[in-house]
């Protein structure tokens, strides 16, 4: 490949070369003289080199084994050089290829480039040229394998995001995963409702990775988590000298995500003054960064997240109600952890795999009555306290499995039933009337408890099986998944 005279001192080559890290090289030309120089030189310094006369071989040679950087001539019988880089670009995109020509010009040069080449190099070349080849091919190699090395960890991101990467099989979330499913290659606005904990960032994370704007950025602004006065600089940027210490231009997140998407988290924290230019936003795909009269053009799907209840926020004055109506085009509520508990033993196994796997965790499992326990408890922290506890758990715990003296007091403790007993005002009352509804609330209250298990809702209520499924027959008593 590389042409060396026969008066070409060797030694001094190799001695040059020697900085070159352990790779494997693939060698192309049609000239045997040259591929032989190349190797000698190659294996001395520690690289593994393939050698392949044609093109039609070193194709055989790149889909069968591993290889970081191929070296090959123009000029070669058959498939030339550069429609050989542009096939290699098909079977392995990140594979870096340097051509090397004995007939160097601008034309070839730029047509070596559009082929896909990584450089390219005219030969043959003397002694004092072979530290230019040594750093073009150490950078050659490195180019390739940070390219590879980022598609990996790119496929990875969008893996973990899949929709199977959300744990749980119940119908509840089954339901939630059915609308991401349907919602997430549109350029609808999303807005995802759901308590504190209940992951409504990893449902964004969902929809944008399974968007066709997966390979553009996904941006994302807490708007509870920054100061009124700093989050609209935040959003939209701003000029230098808009406001103290604004010493230099500044992008906002709206422009970090032009082509892409952005997650704006707790949307009802948002000051009025600030939803007015967020409708904007929604409704001209426009903003003008803080301190700056020109207006900026952006390209960007929006998914809003909170826990609060917008619809009440309206009502008080907290949140503007065009706004909301942006915003709602596709609404998706995440269920809360108690809603879909019999996901939960799905859940405390996925976070104790990650435990074993990220931080060498020697805890194994659960016992059976702490399980029953955790699917007890009514979780106001959602699944992130859930996660949590286990990482907690898994320190403490330290290998093994859980117990239940392990728990926490507040998770340990015995569910308990509220009731309610009503006052007799001066009217009297309906007796029959007002125990039926005690009764009513009771079952209830029970099969909430217990996630609709009648076997032990009824060993709560201290009834037989039987009985309590009489008095839900007779109340007409459904499941919330059934009304």
């Amino acid at each position: 490949m590389i042409r060396v005279h026969c008066g070409c001192p060797l030694r001094k080559a190799e001695s040059t070369l020697q900085s070159l890290s352990p790779s494997t090289i693939l060698v192309v030309d049609d000239e045997e003289l040259y591929r032989r120089a190349v190797e000698r030189i190659l294996l001395r310094v520690g690289h593994q080199v393939a050698m392949a006369p044609d093109a039609a071989e070193a194709l055989q040679v790149v889909r069968s084994e591993r290889i970081d950087l191929v070296l090959c001539d123009i000029q070669m019988p058959g498939i030339n050089g550069l429609e050989l880089v542009r096939q290699i670009r098909e079977i392995e995109p990140d594979l870096p290829c340097i051509v090397m020509t004995g007939y160097n010009t601008p034309e070839n040069s730029v047509e070596a480039l559009r082929a896909g080449a990584f450089w390219y190099l005219e030969k043959p070349f003397e002694q004092e040229r072979l530290e230019v080849v040594r750093q073009l091919i150490d950078k050659a190699i490195e180019h390739g394998r940070v390219k590879n090395e980022n598609r990996q960890l790119h496929t990875q991101l969008q893996s973990r995001h899949k929709f199977d990467s959300i744990i749980g099989k119940s119908q509840s979330l089954g339901r939630t995963l059915s609308i991401v499913e349907k919602v997430a290659d549109t350029e609808s606005t999303v807005l995802i409702t759901g308590e504190s904990g209940t992951g409504k960032e990893l449902v964004a994370r969902a929809l944008h990775y399974n968007s066709r704007r997966a390979e553009r950025p996904l941006v994302t602004v807490n708007c509870g988590a920054i100061p009124e006065e700093l989050l609209e600089s935040e959003l939209f940027g701003h000029v230098k000298g808009a406001f103290t210490n604004a010493i230099s231009h500044r992008e906002g997140r709206f422009a970090l995500a032009n082509g892409g998407t952005i997650f704006l988290d707790e949307i009802g924290d948002m000051s009025p003054n600030l939803q007015v230019k967020l409708l904007r936003v929604l409704q001209e795909r426009t903003f003008e960064p803080v301190g700056s009269s020109k207006t900026q053009k952006v390209d960007v799907r929006v998914i809003a997240a909170t826990h609060q209840n917008l619809p009440k926020l309206i009502e008080t004055g907290g949140f503007r109600e065009d706004l909301f109506y942006r915003l709602n085009v596709l609404p998706i509520e995440v269920p809360a952890l108690r809603e879909r508990i019999e996901d939960l033993p799905l859940l405390v196994h996925h976070f104790l795999d990650l435990a074993r796997q990220d931080r060498g965790s020697r805890v194994q499992g659960v016992t059976d009555e702490a399980m029953q326990r955790l699917m007890d408890y009514h979780w106001p922290g959602n699944v992130r306290e859930l996660e949590n506890l286990t990482e907690r758990l898994t320190v403490l715990v330290g290998e093994g499995d859980i117990e239940l003296e392990d728990l926490p007091a507040q998770v340990r403790a015995e569910p308990t039933i509220q009731c309610w007993a009503p006052r007799v005002p001066a009217s009297g009352i309906d007796f029959n009337a007002v125990v039926g509804r005690f009764e009513s609330e009771l079952i209830e209250q029970a099969l909430d408890h217990t996630h609709w298990n009648k076997n032990r809702a009824a060993g709560l209520l201290g009834l037989n099986r039987t009985t309590l499924i009489e008095k839900i027959k007779k109340r007409g008593l459904t499941p919330p998944d059934e009304d």
